[in-house]
């Protein structure tokens, strides 16, 4: 059972008002080592250097996508086995395949709630404490 407030997470997403958004969602589940990234390049750069315990990531990103980031991720030695939650607006079916395929965790359509947040998280790393 992780203590929520240990934990560290990675939000990308390249807008600004989502990384927010989602930030505030977390600290309010009481996650407080957040850090954000504006796309999946440098969202890897940080996994690889900064210890995480989980990336939520947006799909639809400029430079490199959520899927992108996401086989990315699964190919590097140093955080292939990180839990990774993919955030997207769509919720088509063909995605959820294609991520499934590359190892996502779990996923989560846009707009979402605290209580969906903390469902999808705690389906990947276990109850919040």
């Amino acid at each position: 059972m992780p203590a929520a407030a240990a934990l560290k997470v990675l939000i990308v997403d390249d807008q600004f008002s989502v990384r927010q958004m989602t930030r505030m969602t977390l600290e309010q589940l009481g996650i407080r080592n957040v850090y954000e990234s504006e796309n999946g390049k440098d969202a890897l750069n940080k996994a690889s250097v900064q210890p995480l315990d989980l990336i939520i990531s947006d799909y639809n990103m400029p430079e490199m996508d959520g899927l992108a980031l996401l086989r990315a991720v699964r190919g590097h030695p140093a955080v292939r086995k990180l839990p990774f939650i993919l955030l997207t607006g769509r919720g088509d079916r063909e995605l959820v395949v294609k991520a499934a395929q590359a190892g996502v965790n779990n996923y989560l359509v846009k707009p979402f709630t605290q209580v969906t947040l903390r469902e999808k998280i705690e389906q990947v790393i276990g109850k919040l404490s």
